[in-house]
């Protein structure tokens, strides 16, 4: 017997922003994680949140800066952040980034 995961389209979308809004949680919750880290382990971080929503935003024409969605997703703002919890990143960190970019820019093979 198949069961329907949602029984309606805003199911979906209340079930997909209640999982937004705990992903913001626990990341805030979670100074400590990077975002370098956040990258170079799983190819976004928060900055990319900030960015997706603000695209996500515009997409059902509503009109919401970056350093708005940035503090939407920070908590606060981005400047306050950065001073409060972003190190820089060690030397490993960024080779580690850069490798990842390198290899998303090489051609892919069939």
């Amino acid at each position: 017997m198949h069961s329907e995961v949602h029984r309606s389209e805003q199911d979906r979308i209340a079930i997909e922003a209640a999982v937004f809004r705990k992903l913001v949680e626990h990341l805030r919750a979670h100074p400590e994680v990077q975002n370098i880290d956040l990258m170079n382990l799983a190819g976004f971080c928060r900055n990319c949140l900030s960015k997706w929503y603000r695209a996500a935003a515009e997409e059902v024409g509503i009109s919401v800066d970056y350093e708005r969605a940035r503090e939407i997703v920070y908590g606060m703002p981005y400047a306050e952040y950065k001073a409060k919890y972003q190190k820089d990143a060690s030397s490993e960190q960024q080779a580690a980034f850069d490798a990842q970019r390198r290899d998303e820019a090489a051609p892919k093979r069939p």
